[in-house]
């Protein structure tokens, strides 16, 4: 099987656009989506039906489940709190009641799926370093775990119990008894410096991982985002890819 992996959309319809168009030319036999298909972005009813369409299955992430109130915003800072709100005005019941539906971790196959951290998906923990890898290899028993939240591509790999590193590659090929963390970035708000959107393919056959970019219509994206109210900082930091 050949999976397609997004995370991250936050609203932005563009980049999720581009993102599907292209997993259709990689033709993958199924998208699995790791969560916040809202939050920030001016089209969150759109991008929430787009991913239905088309995800097999569907992750919360905590922009999900803010604008609904099943999460916690003392912690968000001021530019998420604003787009939580404005978020929470623009999605009808029907995306709600689907929203706090939605699963926090999946086992797909023989790989693991979560927004978060496979230790304590609910606590909106980040994985960031390999201390932080190394405390989450115990809590899931597959070969691969996929993450998203951090909005930066990554991969950690544990050779060993308690001796893992980073890598930075874009393409990998999983070694036999070895473990691996993979962030696979924002389709929707790329942190890494890069502005097109983030998004992976796992052939589950060949054992490969590859992460992918596409370009999408950027200034479309920022103009809703000042036309519609959110903070312009929302609209600006996409062009920057931070």
């Amino acid at each position: 099987m050949r999976y397609g992996l997004i995370s991250d959309i936050h609203g932005n319809l563009e980049a999720l656009e581009a993102v599907l168009k292209e997993l259709d030319k990689l033709a993958v036999d199924e998208i699995l989506c790791l969560g916040d298909i809202i939050g920030y972005g001016p089209d969150p009813e759109q991008c929430v039906q787009r991913v239905r369409e088309h995800a097999k299955i569907i992750l919360a992430g905590n922009h999900d489940f803010a604008p609904i109130g099943m999460v916690d915003t003392t912690y968000f800072n001021p530019y998420a709190k604003k787009a939580v709100t404005w978020t929470g005005e623009h999605i009808n019941q029907s995306v709600r009641q689907f929203l706090k539906e939605r699963p926090l971790k999946a086992d797909v196959d023989d790989f693991t799926i979560v927004h978060a951290t496979p230790a304590d998906p609910n606590a909106w923990d980040y994985i960031l370093s390999v201390d932080d890898a190394i405390a989450n290899f115990p809590h899931f028993q597959t070969q691969v775990c996929f993450i998203g939240h951090s909005h930066v591509p990554i991969i950690i790999h544990q050779e060993k119990a308690n001796r893992a590193r980073v890598q930075r590659e874009t393409k990998l090929t999983l070694e036999e008894g070895h473990r691996y963390i993979i962030n696979i970035g924002s389709v929707g708000q790329p942190r890494d410096f890069d502005p097109r959107a983030a998004f992976a393919v796992f052939d589950t056959e060949k054992r490969t991982y590859e992460l992918h970019r596409a370009p999408y219509p950027v200034g479309i994206t920022q103009r809703k985002i000042l036309e519609r109210g959110l903070p312009p900082f929302l609209a600006e930091r996409l062009a920057l890819g931070q």
